[in-house]
């Protein structure tokens, strides 16, 4: 009988989360070429990734079509990056549980620790207090 491996845990999983995604619904994304969701979004959209604007005032954001609520996408997500007050992050947290989400990234300044336990227990991966585009760029951006 032949031993049973599994792969080794890794050394960062969040390189490991980044790697695999490809489609990332980003709530609160403004159109609004100032605000620091678009250029967060507008970056991670220059790295290759899907964009799924989340903006129910929104129509159209870097050029994707926006939809009203998490619930509203009609394909896998791997990654909802929230860009909402901590007040608000339960609901977005909750929604991407709902839809099936690999995971919840709560943006710099965004802390729901209720909201953070829920996701873990459903089996998401969870940041939060976290920017993506700097944990992005610190593991694939090579300094100039």
């Amino acid at each position: 009988m032949k031993a049973e491996t599994r792969p080794a845990e890794s050394a960062d999983p969040v390189q490991d989360l980044l790697e695999k995604t490809r489609t990332i619904a980003v709530v609160g994304l403004s159109p609004n070429r100032w605000r620091a969701s678009y250029g967060v979004a507008q970056y991670l959209q220059s790295a290759g990734y899907r964009i799924i604007p989340v903006n129910p005032n929104a129509k159209e954001v870097l050029g994707e079509k926006a939809v009203a609520r998490l619930e509203d996408i009609r394909e896998p997500v791997d990654i909802v990056d929230i860009f909402r007050r901590s007040e608000k992050a339960g609901a977005a947290v909750d929604s991407a549980i709902r839809i099936g989400a690999k995971a919840v990234w709560m943006q710099e300044g965004v802390l729901d620790e209720a909201a953070a336990a829920r996701a873990r227990e459903a089996g998401l991966v969870v940041m939060m207090d976290s920017c993506i585009l700097k944990e992005h760029a610190r593991r694939f951006r090579a300094p100039k």
